[in-house]
């Protein structure tokens, strides 16, 4: 199962944009459906940064939630593409700017 950009899902917004919630919920619990039993017992975190509430979006959310200072790292690709079509209105010239943490990531993803 695919999470970041799952068609599924897509189409529930799709019919939520066009006013058919009721669709769009019915969709949505599909796909929510489908990951509760896809990931019952694997890994669903995409976080490649070393930390402690991998895998526990509940708690980890609600840590970035009272700490205000930054998203959690799965949440970044998506602000960043969104950032990114921003960034174009001045031809990207916020990244000679931009200076990114070293951040210590899983073993797996250590080079």
């Amino acid at each position: 199962m695919i999470i970041e950009g799952n068609e599924k899902e897509k189409q529930a917004m799709e019919a939520f944009h066009r006013g058919d919630r009721k669709e769009g919920l019915r969709l949505q619990e599909e796909f929510a459906a489908e990951f509760r039993e896809e990931y019952r017992q694997k890994d669903h975190c995409p976080c490649r940064k070393a930390c402690r509430y991998h895998g526990n979006c509940k708690e980890c959310v609600a840590i970035h939630r009272a700490h205000q200072e930054h998203v959690p790292n799965c949440m970044r690709p998506v602000i960043n593409r969104k950032l990114k079509l921003l960034s174009e209105l001045t031809e990207h010239t916020l990244a000679n700017e931009i200076e990114p943490p070293r951040e210590i990531l899983r073993k797996e993803f250590q080079e």
